[in-house]
């Protein structure tokens, strides 16, 4: 049975400009259970373009509360249950995620009360249960072995790094993070590190382009992300098998591509490496 890793989404950052790749997320596909993580604009295209049916969403994780990992979590949901989605789908995720939720249904609360009389579909209010991630061993699957780890992405304090453990595989997804060497251990000897990462020589470039931010942008870039550099010193202290970048800083600029993120790689890291674009497939072997 193939086990893969799909890179939906592989922006840092909510925001999109013409030809720029979408924000982040992922889906995992191990032991026959497809797993959705993060949610950010462009998801549930994403999703699709794929090839996921979207009548088939069963578990969701949203590693912490930035609009860029979660924004369209309700849409994905709401347009699964109009394809659809007839079963329960558990959700895990920070403290305040069902608050999103509880009001996203209100708003949607006519159309979704006029779907259910008019098209006989079942109510979408009584198919979703939230789950509040926390650190630790997860029990939302019999067929993978999930935990979580609290990682550094000040200000907020809920930010969870995830491993998926089947019988033939491991993945872990780093999250939004500083620099962290407790992720070392973490995911130690797995088959693939997910990480976030920020190309240096490109921060000041995108912060004049970005247009409404000041140095409190680059403030929270610094103290908040990982330097493509240390994301690879971290995959080698970990000992994982191969490396991938994902939520990209920045991940549209033309004047920034593979080559310098791979000299920014190439000193620390000597394994496999993956550059995230969007919808890029790596298989777990």
């Amino acid at each position: 049975m193939s086990e893969y890793v799909v890179l939906l989404g592989t922006k840092g950052g909510p925001a999109i400009r013409q030809g720029s790749t979408m924000p982040t997320s992922n889906l995992v596909v191990m032991n026959g259970r497809q797993i959705v993580v993060d949610c950010g604009l462009g998801v549930t295209r994403a999703l699709t373009n794929h090839g996921f049916a979207l009548k088939d969403l069963e578990l969701i994780f949203i590693t912490h509360l930035h609009s860029d990992h979660y924004l369209e979590l309700g849409p994905l949901i709401h347009t699964a249950w109009t394809a659809g989605l007839k079963t329960s789908v558990d959700i895990w995720g920070p403290a305040g995620l069902q608050e999103y939720w509880d009001n996203f249904v209100i708003a949607m609360r006519d159309d979704i009360d006029i779907r259910i009389t008019d098209e006989g579909r079942p109510d979408l209010r009584a198919l979703v249960r939230f789950h509040q991630l926390d650190e630790g061993s997860i029990k939302a699957s019999k067929d993978i072995e999930i935990r979580a780890l609290r990682v550094a992405h000040p200000p907020l304090t809920d930010c969870f790094s995830l491993s998926f453990q089947s019988p033939l595989h491991r993945v872990v997804f780093s999250a939004d993070t500083t620099y962290f060497p407790p992720l070392a251990e973490f995911a130690k000897g797995a088959d693939l590190l997910v990480h976030e990462a920020m190309l240096e020589a490109a921060l000041e470039p995108l912060l004049k382009r970005v247009g409404n931010g000041d140095d409190r942008l680059m403030h929270h870039w610094l103290r908040s992300h990982t330097l493509a550099s240390d994301a690879a010193k971290m995959a080698t202290s970990a000992g994982v098998k191969a490396l991938a970048f994902t939520h990209l800083i920045p991940s549209d600029d033309p004047d920034f591509g593979e080559a310098e993120w791979r000299e920014a790689v190439d000193p620390y890291w000597d394994g496999a490496f993956h550059l995230g674009t969007d919808g890029l497939v790596i298989e777990l072997i």
